[in-house]
């Protein structure tokens, strides 16, 4: 009986042996950037698994406009997944909450320099890293050359006044002349453009509002005046940036202001579409913004270890440099820069040309909501509501309270 007991003990060990171990799970939320993104996560996914059979990747891929509601309920439920894509300025919150973890623990040496210096930044609070810059852009002005040449500016106009005047003209042949964004993510940015290069600041050194200054005046009054003598697009209210760069890409709108992804969605959709790319136009100065989202690690993940070692492989040369050709962003790590998609492509370098006078939404406590705040006032002044001083003021009120100022 001892000695069947002793056989069977060690059937159970040899078995043991050859078993492979349980695969931990690691779950992941991404944002829908475009069509690709589904498909370019579960190809990566099935990549790194076969390369690490104990680590099974799930994604998860989520609307954009949706991402912030479905992260709040699902940490609120605990069912949140391990890592997610996330608006990094949403980070700040995120980090005094206590929801995201510091990631440079279990960071390998080195990986942290893999990054280019102005995009990691973002993600970096108290001197930890928090977010890690899975992508990023810079706003630039796309202008269509047919349109603008008959306009009198074959190399597209580079200030204000000279987009106006583009406009007047491209609204007296019967076209849409500048692209008013006021529906949808960013209507407050659209602001800033004008605000930030007539030398206005979105909030001051004590991070209080300061777009209700004279230059944030200026800029809303400015777009107004546009949008009322006909050189916008009618009723921007009802238009998306997609919409925006929908009419774009059909050859109806003469200029707006947008990402460098609109330039792959032109190369599929309307390759013999002639266009160029320009600095956001001069006021006084000139400025851009610049925006990354990064992936952030959840503090009640229980496969951290595992979680790191999927991102150190998404933040290797070759899934970077497929995920930002394929969805149209900048780079975020020196090495994928080097590729010629990135060194030989013209109309990219204008938007990497802006990067030193680039701007990025403050890392504050409270910005969600004042950039609706913001939105909002931009809506009420194109509805004819109310004026850009009064709109400004009261959003400013309303900002400085979600600021805690």
């Amino acid at each position: 009986m001892r000695q069947g007991w002793t056989w069977l003990a060690g059937a159970f060990t040899a078995l043991a042996m050859v078993m492979p171990a349980k695969a931990e799970t690691v779950r992941m939320t991404v944002s829908f950037y475009s069509a690709q993104t589904g498909p370019y996560y579960e190809k990566m996914a099935e990549e790194f698994h076969k390369a690490n059979p104990s680590i099974d990747v799930k994604i998860e891929v989520v609307n954009w406009a949706n991402l912030l509601q479905k992260l709040q309920t699902d940490i609120s439920g605990g069912t949140n997944a391990d890592l997610s894509i996330i608006g990094t300025r949403w980070l700040l919150d995120f980090v005094k909450d206590g929801i995201a973890e510091p990631l440079d623990p279990l960071m390998a040496p080195g990986f942290k320099e893999r990054f280019i210096g102005p995009f990691i930044k973002p993600g970096t609070i108290g001197g930890k890293t928090y977010g890690l810059p899975v992508a990023a852009s810079a706003r630039a002005m796309f202008y269509n050359k047919a349109m603008l040449a008959k306009a009198g500016f074959p190399n597209g106009p580079k200030t204000w006044d000279e987009v106006i005047a583009a406009a007047e003209k491209i609204k007296a042949d019967g076209g849409n002349g500048f692209g008013l964004m006021a529906k949808g993510t960013e209507v407050d940015v659209y602001l800033y453009y004008a605000l930030w290069t007539h030398g206005g600041e979105v909030l001051d050194a004590n991070q209080k509002a300061a777009f209700n200054s004279p230059a944030g005046v200026k800029a809303l009054t400015m777009y107004k005046m546009m949008l009322d003598k006909g050189l916008t697009e009618a009723a921007p209210t009802n238009y998306t940036r997609d919409e925006l760069q929908a009419l774009f890409k059909q050859g109806r709108l003469g200029m707006m202001i947008t990402g460098p992804f609109l330039m792959n969605q032109i190369a599929k959709e309307a390759p013999t579409l002639e266009y160029g790319v320009l600095p956001v136009p001069v006021g006084t100065n000139p400025a851009t913004y610049a925006v990354t989202d990064s992936i952030v690690m959840f503090a009640n993940s229980k496969v951290k270890t595992a979680a790191m070692k999927w991102l150190d492989f998404l933040f290797t040369p070759a899934p970077r440099i497929a995920f930002t050709k394929g969805e149209g962003f900048l780079p975020t790590t020196i090495e994928e820069a080097k590729d010629p998609a990135f060194t030989e492509n013209e109309r990219l370098k204008v938007f990497v040309s802006l990067l030193p006078n680039a701007r990025f939404a403050p890392t504050v406590t409270g910005w969600e909501d004042t950039a609706k705040a913001v939105t909002d006032a931009v809506q009420s002044v194109y509805l004819g509501t109310s004026t850009p001083e009064a709109e400004l003021n009261a959003a400013a009120a309303k900002a400085n309270q979600s600021l805690g100022k």
